[in-house]
C-alpha cells in the first residue's frame, strides 16, 4: 500500500511539475524580463544579463533563507499562474466546442448566431458544387464528365467548412456535433442518451483511449489559456504578443486534430458496440441497425428518473 502511495505522488507531482510550474516559470520569467526591459529596450540582451546579475548579487538573495524563500515565492507565482491557465483554458475549451452558444450573453450570442450563418451559407454553396459535379461524372457522355479530381477538391472544401451541416459558431463544436447527427441519421440512436450507459459496457482499453483523447483536446484548450495570460504583458513588453500569437495559433491547430481525433472515437465507438449495450439491456432485434437503435432508445426513454449526462 505504502509503494502504491509513494508511485501515486511520484505521478501526481511529476504532472503538477510539467502542467504548472514549468510553464508558469517560464511566464514569470518573460514577465520579469518585460518589467525589466519595458517598450524602449525590449530587445536589449545586455541590460537583462546586467540586470540579472545584479539581482543574484544583492543580499537578500545571496544567504540560504532568501534563496528558499525566492525558491518558494517562484514556486508559488508558477503555481497560481498555471492555475489561471488551466481555468482560462476550460473558457477556451467551451468556446471552441460552443456546444450551449445560444445560452452565451449578449453580444456573444449575437455574434455566434451570425457566425453559424455564415458558416451554414459557405457550407451548402460548397456542397452544392460538390453535388454538381457528382452528377456530371455520371453523364451518359464520357467527353462530358469533369476530372475526378475536381470532386474530390469540392469535397475537402466542403469538410474544410464542416463535416456535416453546421450548426455551431467553430470548426471544432461542428466535429464532435456531427458524430451525434450521424448516429441518430444512420442508427436512431442519441448519443447525449445512450453515452452514460455504453460508457459502463465498454472494455478498458477503449475507455483509455477516449479518455486519452479527450485529455488531449484540454491539454490544446489549455494553450490557449496561457495566450490569454500572455496579454497583459504586452503592456510592458511588446514581444509578449509573439509569444501569445504563436501559442494561440498552437492551441486552434491542436483543438481541432484533438476534437477531430476525440469524435471519430465517440462515433466508432458507439457504432462498434451499441449490440453490447443492447445484449446488456436485453434488448433483441435483429438485423442490428436503425431497428436496434430505435429498441434501445425506447428502453432508455422508459427509465423511471435521471437525465443523460454529456460524453466524457
Amino acid at each position: 500500500m505504502g509503494g502504491l502511495l509513494g508511485e501515486l505522488g511520484k505521478k501526481l507531482a511529476e504532472r503538477w511539475l510539467t502542467l504548472l510550474v514549468l510553464p508558469g516559470a517560464f511566464y514569470l520569467a518573460v514577465a520579469a524580463a518585460g518589467h525589466t526591459l519595458g517598450q524602449s529596450a525590449a530587445l536589449d540582451g545586455e541590460l537583462l544579463v546586467r540586470a540579472v546579475s545584479s539581482a543574484a548579487q544583492a543580499p537578500q538573495v545571496a544567504t540560504v533563507g532568501g534563496q528558499v524563500v525566492l525558491l518558494t515565492a517562484v514556486l508559488c507565482g508558477a503555481a497560481a499562474a498555471g492555475l489561471a491557465a488551466q481555468f482560462l483554458g476550460s473558457v477556451v475549451e467551451r468556446a471552441a466546442m460552443a456546444a450551449g452558444w445560444r445560452t452565451w450573453v449578449w453580444p456573444f450570442d449575437m455574434l455566434a448566431e451570425r457566425r453559424v450563418v455564415h458558416r451554414q451559407r459557405r457550407w451548402e454553396a460548397a456542397r452544392e458544387e460538390y453535388e454538381e459535379l457528382l452528377l456530371l461524372e455520371r453523364a451518359p457522355d464520357q467527353s462530358d464528365r469533369p476530372d475526378g479530381r475536381q470532386r474530390h477538391l469540392a469535397a475537402r472544401r466542403t469538410v474544410r467548412i464542416s463535416v456535416e451541416r453546421p450548426e455551431r459558431p467553430t470548426w471544432s463544436g461542428d466535429r464532435v456535433h456531427a458524430a451525434s447527427v450521424r448516429l441518430d441519421r444512420d442508427a436512431h440512436v442519441n448519443l447525449l442518451t445512450v453515452w452514460p450507459h455504453l460508457w459502463l459496457v465498454l472494455p478498458g482499453e477503449v475507455r483509455g483511449e477516449i479518455g486519452t483523447a479527450r485529455a488531449s483536446l484540454a491539454r490544446a484548450a489549455v494553450l490557449g489559456g496561457w495566450a490569454v495570460l500572455y496579454l497583459p504583458l504586452v503592456w510592458w513588453w511588446w514581444p509578449a504578443a509573439l509569444l501569445g500569437v504563436a501559442l494561440a495559433a498552437t492551441s486552434a491547430r491542436r483543438i481541432r486534430a484533438a476534437s477531430d481525433v476525440y469524435a471519430t472515437l465517440l462515433e466508432a465507438t458507439a457504432r462498434l458496440h451499441l449490440t453490447d449495450l443492447a445484449e446488456k439491456l436485453q434488448v433483441e432485434v435483429q438485423p442490428a441497425g436503425q431497428a436496434l437503435g430505435g429498441a434501445i432508445m425506447r428502453q432508455l426513454a422508459n427509465r423511471p428518473t435521471g437525465q443523460p449526462r454529456p460524453a466524457p
